[in-house]
């Protein structure tokens, strides 16, 4: 398998671990879906408490480049990417998450009989009303390390949109 191709199912096996470990649906998004910049769909049942049933629509990156710093997580995301996740006025939320990925193949899971370890991590970011930018092919996304998607951080999130609030 082409090692991109690799990265990228690896990135959905990850988000998928953590998003079924939360208690939400996961769906692969269909193609045409898929090329207006929504990779998964993230949702969940609706409660007595809820407006409506949390959905989020995810695009999904993943790189073994270096991208860490001490206080970010630099990517750099194509503008047509970014254009589709700024947007002000959409139904669903939507977020970019980036999974960090070794570059070796082989560095990506450890098990054993205890645990099943993916490595490394998967942080988010909602660019919702970000400004335009000049730039013409891709512009370097600053995301907070403290924005790593976890289990907990996926159930604050789905009960902010489940009561209508914002990400």
């Amino acid at each position: 398998m082409d090692l991109n191709i690799q990265k990228e199912e690896f990135s959905y096996a990850y988000l998928y671990a953590v998003i079924s470990a939360a208690g939400y649906s996961f769906q692969k998004s269909s193609r045409p879906t898929d090329v207006g910049g929504i990779d998964i769909i993230i949702s969940g049942i609706e409660t007595e408490y809820s407006l409506y049933p949390p959905r989020l629509e995810i695009q999904v990156k993943s790189t073994s480049t270096d991208v860490v710093s001490e206080e970010f997580i630099r990517y750099p995301l194509k503008l047509k990417n970014y254009n589709e996740l700024r947007k002000s006025k959409t139904l669903t939320p939507r977020l970019l998450i980036v999974v960090l990925i070794p570059e070796n193949p082989d560095s990506w899971i450890q098990q054993s009989e205890a645990e099943l370890c993916l490595r490394h991590c998967a942080y988010w970011m909602s660019l919702q009303g970000m400004p335009e930018t000049p730039n013409t092919d891709n512009i370097t996304i600053y995301i907070p390390r403290q924005k790593i998607f976890t289990v907990d951080t996926l159930k604050t999130l789905m009960q902010r949109i489940e009561t209508g609030g914002a990400l």
